[in-house]
């Protein structure tokens, strides 16, 4: 099953064939270069606010100027996927500047591939409209990282994250990370590991993301079995904050790191 956000690609897609325009023509009428709307139709390139008003002002005649069209209300209605207990975080993850990810169990939800987040919450535990809707904001939250002024990002992964099965699907598990060396090569994402042989450090016990906003300040997200919240609290970021600077100096570099995730994507067959 398709996210919300390849819904509304695929609408877009349909449109200008419905138009008979070409990528060239389409892009001439919304004031966009063809490789942008090759980029947005391909998703290597984040659905925005301004793009999908360009493309409902120019085909849709029913398009109020501000509000947009149909186009503008599907993007509008995409964030409301997010799961109410998320919304504070994402919130503020959309403002920020800079965003460090530490994650010992799993890839990072905004680095995961479609099958691979499907794949890590199809535990049972969870009804199936509800699985759909975590992944379609995971998916959602990814445009931050491939917009026009993308998302700084620095993950740091334990090296066991590259070589967990997920579920017994190896061919999830190729895919994820052929993904994050395709991420890792992008100029805004550091991706890093902490290799086998730093034993037992500091931050195993559960990750955390760290996000800095436009005023320089840090909010913190922890994610654990029975509760998610924002952590704002002075003491408590300072803490982190050390904590991430201890698995951070653990890690590998940003080369070696990349070395590290191409051997255990041949190990995924």
């Amino acid at each position: 099953m398709g996210s919300a956000l390849e819904f509304v690609v695929m609408e877009l897609r349909l449109l200008r064939a419905t138009l008979s325009l070409s990528q060239e023509d389409f892009g001439r009428s919304i004031g966009y270069s063809a490789s942008h709307v090759s980029s947005v139709e391909t998703a290597s390139r984040a659905l925005t606010p301004d793009y999908v008003l360009a493309v409902d002002r120019a085909h849709d005649p029913a398009c109020h100027r501000e509000k947009g069209g149909r186009f503008t209300r599907m993007l509008r209605e995409l964030s409301k996927v997010d799961p109410e207990w998320l919304r504070e975080w994402i919130e503020l993850e959309r403002e920020a500047t800079l965003l460090r990810w530490y994650e010992p169990a799993y890839i990072p939800g905004i680095l995961q591939t479609e099958a691979y987040a499907r794949a890590s919450l199809a535990d049972g535990l969870l009804p199936a409209d509800e699985v759909e809707r975590r992944v379609a904001s995971r998916l959602e939250r990814q445009a931050a990282l491939i917009r026009d002024n993308p998302l700084p990002l620095v993950a740091v992964l334990d090296v066991m994250v590259l070589r967990r099965q997920m579920n017994g699907h190896a061919g999830v598990m190729r895919e994820q990370v052929d993904h994050l060396i395709k991420m890792a090569e992008l100029p805004h994402v550091q991706i890093l590991v902490v290799a086998e042989d730093a034993g037992v450090y500091p931050g195993l016990q559960g990750g955390f993301i760290l996000a800095t906003l436009p005023d320089g300040t840090v909010v913190a997200h922890l994610d654990h079995q029975v509760e998610a919240r924002v952590v704002n609290q002075p003491d408590r970021l300072a803490t982190l904050q050390r904590v991430w600077e201890a698995v951070r100096g653990e890690a590998l570099s940003r080369r070696q790191s990349l070395e590290l995730i191409k051997e255990a994507a041949q190990t995924w067959t």
